[in-house]
């Protein structure tokens, strides 16, 4: 969803990556960004600077796991939703969030790291995740204002990485964008119904947005000024669009889509500017942002220890598999002897 990675280090007193040039190899640095100035693919199998791959590393990661952690504001809904039919289609879409988690990790250990590394890093509370986690889910509103407005955020994120340097991330992102476009339909949707309903409906919804506009916003990271890796991360085309474009992006595009759904987004600043051709917005609260990151929003102690305890409680279910694999092994090797 996300490009806080080249913002956000995993270790709290970890390095930024260093912009001088690679001191390695002269002739594969000079084939590496020959590569990359014509917009070509890395593979796992090519040559690449130590900075590159420990930046994608770290961004696919975060990226990880940010979609498993995101599956629990969600998956917190799925005993209450109010009908079979939403029930079913917030059961889907928390099942793709878990299959995006899985196909991230499979990209991030093409690059020589393992899942468990990965996971360990994350429920030491090392590694990050996305900020808009640690944010309550109170009614079943914000369910579908995560889907119209988290999700839509995530897609303006990514769909520029369909088309990062690194191969097995870029194809990893084309299927994931496509099902992430289906979860923001479908919380669009279900924000319209409620918005045809009671009073009460209406003022929910209202209420859902005022609380997410502004958290939305900054999960696009912080203003270009204040983020100097990520002209890096354009350079080695990792990341294609600046952090300031993709908020304008989004604030153009879901200005309209707010008037259709007949809510007011809490932002009196908010006007079009005729000379920009583009929305004017106020000002996003990055001390929050920056509190939340570094473990003090509202939620962040409880999205990893449930986590954690998720996996722990898990550790069966691999340890069959495993053994499983292993008899399997030993009957195919028999029965080749």
């Amino acid at each position: 969803m996300y490009t806080q990675s080249f913002n956000v280090p995993d270790a709290p007193d970890g390095k930024t990556v260093p912009l001088a040039p690679s001191k390695e190899d002269a002739a594969l640095q000079a084939a590496f960004d020959t590569r990359i100035d014509a917009d070509g693919r890395i593979e796992p199998q090519d040559w690449m600077p130590e900075a590159y791959r420990k930046t994608l590393v770290r961004q696919i990661s975060q990226h990880a796991h940010s979609e498993i952690v995101g599956m629990l504001p969600e998956g917190n809904w799925i005993s209450r939703a109010p009908s079979l039919k939403r029930k079913a289609i917030l059961i889907a879409k928390v099942q793709d969030e878990g299959g995006h988690g899985l196909y991230l990790y499979s990209a991030a250990e093409t690059l020589g790291t393992s899942r468990d590394q990965m996971l360990e890093g994350l429920h030491s509370g090392r590694a990050k995740y996305s900020s808009i986690f640690n944010y309550p889910t109170l009614t079943w509103a914000d369910v579908g204002v995560i889907g119209w407005l988290v999700d839509g955020a995530a897609i303006m994120n990514q769909i520029p990485l369909c088309r990062c340097s690194y191969g097995p991330y870029a194809r990893a992102m084309v299927r994931v964008c496509k099902e992430e476009s289906f979860h923001q339909r479908q919380g669009y949707e279900a924000l319209l119904v409620m918005m045809t309903g009671t009073e009460e409906q209406k003022a929910m919804v209202q209420d859902a947005v005022d609380r997410w506009w502004w958290k939305c916003l900054a999960m696009f990271g912080p203003p270009d000024a204040d983020s100097p890796n990520s002209a890096q991360g354009m350079r080695w085309g990792i990341k294609r669009v600046s952090n300031d474009d993709l908020r304008q992006k989004f604030v153009d595009a879901t200005v309209p889509q707010a008037k259709v759904l007949g809510v007011t987004l809490p932002d009196p600043d908010l006007k079009w500017n005729e000379e920009r051709q583009h929305h004017d917005y106020g000002r996003i609260d990055w001390n929050e942002f920056w509190e939340t990151v570094n473990g003090n929003g509202p939620c962040n102690k409880e999205r990893l220890a449930t986590r954690v305890k998720a996996h722990n409680d898990g550790q069966w279910v691999r340890d069959a598999a495993l053994a499983h694999a292993r008899k399997q092994q030993s009957r195919n090797m028999k029965e080749a002897a």
